[in-house]
């Protein structure tokens, strides 16, 4: 799966995990965009055909009502939350894990949100 990190979500980890499991993961200092606002970096991944990763919910599903109301399309967005708890948080192993099985559903990720911690 082609994905594009939010800026909260940049533990080079993470990034590893998901490469080591085939993903192509894109991060926001790679075009320049880290510290953007969030409808900069939803811009990106639409642009480069990228499903959005973030614990950014709200502001991300704000964005996702408008660009469906206004009859525009996205590549998809998973939003990953904290839980607050180390023995309930999700690992970048686990992370990767979840993103896969997400995948292998068949699922569609077009203009779709998804909450990544329900694919453990």
């Amino acid at each position: 799966m082609r994905l594009y990190l939010d800026d909260n979500i940049t533990d080079r980890r993470v990034v590893a995990q998901l490469q080591r499991m085939g993903h192509s993961v894109r991060l926001p200092t790679d075009l320049g965009q880290s510290g953007t606002c969030d409808a900069k970096h939803l811009t990106s991944a639409i642009q480069q055909r990228d499903v959005l990763l973030t614990q950014n919910a709200q502001d991300f599903l704000d964005l996702h009502d408008l660009i469906l109301a206004a009859g525009g399309r996205h590549p998809g967005l998973l939003w990953l939350y904290a839980e607050n708890d180390p023995t309930r948080d999700m690992t970048p192993r686990s992370i990767a894990v979840a993103i896969s099985k997400l995948e292998a559903a068949g699922v569609p990720l077009e203009n779709q949100v998804y909450i990544l911690n329900h694919w453990r």
